[in-house]
């Protein structure tokens, strides 16, 4: 786990774009932790897990999905006995992923339907070493617009070309907001030529003056416009 600032931690993305494994926020709290993306298996959730007991951040008591797509939400199964959040969008999207035959079979034979499935779907395969006892959660609590989370946390819907169910997650007492995938392009199956990340809906969320940024498949970074 590497520290942001206040209590905010950060089991960090591969930097392999290959892998697609994207950051787990820990936001501790002596009530619970507040988890931010359930990572892209059930085995990195179980890592992630490990890391929080070496780093001392008590259990998860609630993960909130940045969106729903699969390298947020398919370690979800591995959280036990948490409150899933996320936008009410999402869940009706992650009602009907459930519903798919997920199999290293059935991911071969979406890619030979569809070989620009291949980055994500190939990933998949590698991500999954069993797939005994996997599920896919939907969200338990949803919200539309806005959310506060015991514990001052906001989370609020931004939407966007990555995913409509985008949120982002503001942890004022830390000065750090949790963006997710919110102002990346369309995922790579879906994007055109054209398609490119939506630099105005972040400088509007780096305008709110928090110290700290963090995306899902960067490392965190400093708001530009504060004084070093």
């Amino acid at each position: 786990m590497i520290h942001i600032s206040g209590r905010v931690w950060l089991y960090p993305a591969d930097p392999d774009p290959a892998s697609v494994q994207g950051s787990v926020a820990v936001i501790a709290d002596d009530a619970g932790s507040v988890v931010v993306d359930a990572g892209h298996s059930p085995d990195l959730a179980r890592r992630v897990q490990a890391a929080m007991i070496r780093a001392g951040l008590p259990p998860a008591r609630r993960l909130v999905y940045t969106h729903h797509h699969w390298d947020h939400t398919w370690g979800a199964c591995a959280w036990d006995g948490v409150e899933v959040v996320g936008h009410e969008t999402g869940r009706a999207l992650m009602e009907a992923e459930a519903r798919r035959p997920w199999s290293h079979a059935y991911l071969r034979e979406q890619i030979a339907e569809n070989p620009r499935l291949e980055p994500s779907f190939g990933a998949r395969a590698r991500a999954m070493d069993s797939w005994e006892g996997f599920r896919l959660v939907p969200a338990h609590t949803t919200f539309t617009d806005r959310l506060s989370l015991p514990g001052g946390i906001e989370v609020r819907h931004v939407g966007g070309h990555h995913a409509p169910d985008s949120i982002v997650v503001a942890v004022p007492d830390s000065s750090v907001m949790l963006l997710g995938d919110c102002f990346y392009p369309p995922p790579y199956h879906l994007r055109v030529p054209g398609d490119e990340p939506d630099l105005a809906q972040l400088g509007t969320l780096v305008d709110e003056g928090f110290e700290w940024y963090v995306d899902s498949h960067d490392t965190p970074w400093r708001n530009p416009h504060l004084p070093r």
